[in-house]
């Protein structure tokens, strides 16, 4: 009898721990899918804010050339008033992307913004007494710079959307992603190779670089 009950109260001691360790690992499992979870989205998260912030640098760099220009056609139209129609396109250009909203559509605008300003410093080859205007070289110089900063912060922005969007598709965050409405990331990139490139102008008498 002694024995019968021995063996009975091991038995239900080894139930009673096996019941006990059940929900522990239940509730380990469900701790740690949340901390998967919550990793996940903050990495999601980061992403989008570097995206924010890429963009942001980005706008920054338009809204500079967009005052800029103004000068730029001013200078101009000093010394070649009558090229009313290439005066008039760059100007046009510039409202356009200045109203322009979206990455992509923006994107397009500026492509042909560059262009327009193209055009307008290919008429110093032309007007020799323009190019001797020192306050003409200063404002290309300076736009010069301005678009290798707008190419330096279009290049980190484009790399971030890429990881986001990366990241939305793959599997488990792209469930994530989906659970908490985080969409994919539009590129800022300028199709064609032409626009790519600083508008620029030779003043040693040679051909406008393209």
């Amino acid at each position: 009898m002694l024995s019968r009950s021995s063996q009975t109260d091991s038995q239900t001691g080894a139930q009673a721990e096996e019941s006990m360790w059940i929900p522990l690992l239940f509730l380990a499992v469900i701790v740690i899918a949340v901390f998967v979870v919550i990793s996940i989205y903050n990495g999601l998260v980061g992403l989008k804010v570097q995206c924010d912030n890429a963009w942001s640098d980005i706008d920054v760099q338009l809204k500079r050339r967009y005052d800029l220009i103004p000068n730029i056609v001013e200078t101009v139209k000093g010394y070649a008033a009558h090229e009313k129609g290439t005066l008039e396109g760059v100007v046009a250009a510039r409202n356009r992307a200045m109203s322009t909203e979206g990455p992509a559509a923006k994107a397009e605008a500026e492509g042909a913004l560059t262009s327009a300003l193209r055009q307008v410093f290919a008429l110093a080859e032309a007007y020799p007494q323009l190019r001797a205007v020192e306050s003409f070289t200063q404002l290309q110089q300076t736009l010069g710079q301005i678009e290798d900063s707008i190419q330096n912060a279009r290049r980190y922005y484009n790399a971030v959307v890429r990881d986001l969007n990366t990241k939305i598709v793959q599997f488990p965050s792209n469930i994530i992603a989906g659970m908490f409405n985080i969409k994919a990331r539009e590129f800022f990139e300028i199709s064609a190779p032409a626009e790519r490139e600083t508008p620029r102008v030779s003043f040693s008498g040679g051909a406008a670089a393209s």
